[in-house]
């Protein structure tokens, strides 16, 4: 009922400014009560997506990013695009073909309003958040000021580029509690630019779990068959839900977060004579597989003892060809169309992606921000060991919402921060 009431109000509070608005919602006449979840219904598949085209580009490092961040910065994009952007990105996003934009832009507010509200109460912090940054002399049509008024700011790129470079990197700095820093780096603002969209996401939550950390020790990591190398390995025993998946390839784990909506999962592939098994479990990381792993419904609690190294890392990564390989189309060119933003012509030329987490015995501490411009494991006493001692998979995941916060593969220590 207080769900209900709260809906009421802010659709009320939508539909009192319509007439202001570039896209009014319910075009169809009837909000839908499924909007949330329709935004996010191929976030999924989009994650899965970027993870793979990332580690064909990146295929020997550790890697961390948010698709929740990314899927956020190409949403505003898709907002602000017309024509053929704004059709490739659709695609690329994939929304619901059949939603039109004004039924999208609907369900991004909405959801906006209710992270913000969850926020307050949450054990964890999860926090996300848009900017649209024009350059003050490009006239932005007075619709857009009024639907993304929090998310729109005009600065002076021509006049003073390196001063809202500065400006820029200092709101991504705060947004995302001072981990993600110089998000844009120096000369990735000149007086041509004209337009910069940004998300910033931040997450930090607690282990349902804890590790001791008394029991933290050094311990011999298997990088290759052929490398080894020591890490600090955290130790926990409890009741997690454990699945071994033979079309993976892979031992998963569920470690919970406090809360019951956020957990991390952990994909071990076996160690092998090979280096090819985090290759063969990606490979067969497919949306049905994803689901069955995150639906609950293959998971079988169960005590298990955990071994996870601590680590922190960074990683950059530059977002204009692993998005043409996904299909963004003219994005990233000059004939890139941003009409529902302006008349003008402007264009994003760059795809700057910044990651960071860290994990430890309390919990993990992430954040991430986008800018465009042996098979069988040894069991005790059916105490199973799960032993992160070799390249493994990881991803953060949001139950509530649906939605990919953060994936990583972690494969050498030797790149910790």
């Amino acid at each position: 009922m207080n769900f209900q009431l709260i809906l009421a109000v802010v659709l009320l509070s939508i539909a009192h400014q319509t007439h202001q608005q570039c896209f009014p919602p319910y075009s169809l006449g009837q909000p839908s009560q499924s909007g949330r979840v329709d935004l996010y219904s191929g976030q999924q598949e989009f994650s899965l997506g970027l993870l793979n085209a990332i580690n064909r580009f990146m295929p020997k490092e550790n890697l961390f990013f948010s698709p929740y961040s990314t899927y956020h910065a190409l949403l505003i994009a898709y907002f602000m695009a017309g024509g053929q952007t704004e059709g490739y990105l659709k695609k690329v996003l994939r929304l619901d073909q059949n939603q039109n934009k004004s039924d999208i832009y609907a369900a991004y507010k909405l959801d906006k309003f209710l992270t913000q509200l969850s926020a307050k109460t949450a054990p964890y912090e999860f926090t996300s958040a848009n900017k649209i940054y024009v350059s003050d002399d490009v006239p932005v049509r007075d619709c857009v000021v009024n639907d993304f008024e929090q998310e729109l700011e005009k600065y002076p790129f021509k006049k003073d580029p390196e001063a809202s470079r500065v400006s820029i990197n200092t709101w991504v700095e705060n947004t995302t509690h001072h981990m993600i820093k110089d998000l844009l780096p120096p000369g990735s603002i000149d007086p041509t630019t004209t337009l910069v969209l940004v998300n910033a996401a931040y997450f930090k939550g607690i282990w349902e779990n804890k590790f001791n950390p008394n029991l933290t020790k050094p311990e011999i990591f298997y990088v290759s068959p052929t490398k080894q190398i020591m890490v600090d390995m955290m130790h926990v025993e409890g009741t997690f839900r454990h699945e071994i998946s033979e079309s993976l390839g892979a031992h998963i784990l569920e470690l919970p977060y406090k809360g019951d909506n956020i957990s991390m999962y952990i994909l071990l592939p076996p160690f092998s004579n090979t280096e090819d098994s985090i290759e063969t479990t990606l490979k067969n990381l497919n949306l049905d597989s994803f689901r069955r792993i995150v639906d609950g419904g293959s998971l079988v609690s169960r005590t298990v003892q955990v071994a996870l190294p601590k680590f922190a890392l960074e990683t950059t990564i530059e977002l204009v060809p692993v998005l043409e390989s996904l299909g963004v189309g003219n994005l990233f060119t000059v004939n890139a169309d941003f009409r529902s933003l302006t008349n003008s012509k402007v264009s994003v030329g760059e795809g700057i992606h910044k990651a960071r987490i860290e994990i430890n015995e309390h919990g993990a501490h992430a954040a991430a921000a986008t800018a465009f411009l042996t098979w069988r494991m040894s069991d005790d006493e059916d105490v199973f060991k799960f032993r992160c001692d070799k390249p493994f998979v990881y991803f953060i995941y949001n139950q509530h919402s649906h939605t990919v916060l953060f994936v990583g593969v972690y494969r050498n220590p030797g790149q910790n921060l």
